[in-house]
């Protein structure tokens, strides 16, 4: 499920949101005629499938770094967003290509905050995931229901699973708030903050109800309820619903945004981006991958167990 629905774009997906900008043009810059725009524009669009509400802006030409070439920039804009996007252009103007780079200069898992994040599994494995989620994303339900109790059955002492938030606000309208009310429990609970997620997992469509309203007071009451489960000082939790700050998820969402999510579920593992709600076959290939790495033994042990709870 695309973040914007209406900008789910393979063009999008490739690179990171930018802001758009104005610049001067440059003694360095070769203007190109509007009729070559409009061949590159009609491309761009044919070639990526861009909705018609997505405005696509050539500029002029720079100097490349590729023999042959200049640089041009594809700037698509629509809902208040934009994205800027390098292409190559041949001196001849016959052609338009595309050059990806990729920063391998860090570990993703570097560039991400788990600290004092909810846990499942091992703290101590040295197989990590990492999962941006939205509570109301039907995707990440069946996601969820992969990884639990299946998943973490069978891994549990050799993977460490952390939840990260990222609602999808411009089509989900209860998720900020289900994601402020799981981190309320956190704040006093691991695993208050988990059998939540379980059960607004596992029950998107009743915490819905008819509409956000109701969706609030059902995802408050379903709080409350692992709050006297847990024996959690129900005060404070109240004190923390009723506030709704935004802050903490607000800058996981950024923190995703750096690392290229633009949709739920986006997971890492040991680094590895994974979109999307991937099969249990396919994700037990990549675990098993990934302690093959790590120098331990794939497969499912006999003795896997998960943590178990405090």
């Amino acid at each position: 499920m695309a973040r914007v629905s209406q900008m789910c774009l393979v063009f999008f997906v490739l690179f990171s949101l930018l802001g758009a900008g104005c610049k001067a043009q440059t003694a360095s810059e070769a203007s190109l005629s509007p009729e070559l725009k409009h061949r590159i524009t009609s491309e761009i669009r044919s070639r990526y499938k861009v909705p018609p509400q997505v405005d696509v802006a050539v500029s002029d030409a720079k100097p490349g770094d590729i023999t042959g070439y200049d640089k041009i920039v594809v700037t698509l804009s629509a809902g208040g967003h934009s994205s800027d996007h390098d292409l190559l252009l041949s001196k001849d103007r016959k052609t338009l290509a595309q050059l990806d780079k990729f920063d391998i200069s860090q570990d993703p898992m570097s560039k991400i905050d788990v600290k004092n994040r909810p846990m499942r599994g091992n703290g101590n494995a040295r197989i990590e995931i990492v999962n941006f989620d939205d509570f109301e994303c039907p995707f990440c339900s069946r996601m969820h229901g992969t990884l639990f109790p299946g998943l973490l059955k069978s891994y549990g002492d050799r993977v460490k699973i952390v939840y990260k938030d990222y609602p999808l606000v411009e089509i989900h309208p209860w998720a900020m708030h289900a994601a402020i009310d799981g981190n309320c429990l956190a704040a006093q609970n691991n695993d208050a903050y988990w059998d939540f997620a379980d059960y607004v997992h596992g029950n998107q469509k009743q915490v819905g109800g008819t509409g956000p309203a109701q969706a609030f007071e059902n995802l408050d009451k379903a709080a409350r309820e692992q709050a006297g489960k847990h024996s959690l000082d129900t005060a404070k939790l109240d004190a923390c619903m009723k506030k709704q700050d935004e802050t903490a998820v607000r800058a996981s969402m950024a923190e995703g945004d750096k690392l290229g999510v633009d949709s739920t579920p986006t997971m890492f593992v040991n680094g590895e981006k994974l979109e999307g709600a991937v099969p249990e076959e396919q994700l037990r290939a990549i675990l098993d991958r990934a302690l093959a790495d790590a120098g331990e033994k794939p497969g499912t042990p006999n003795n896997a167990t998960p943590q178990a709870k405090k």
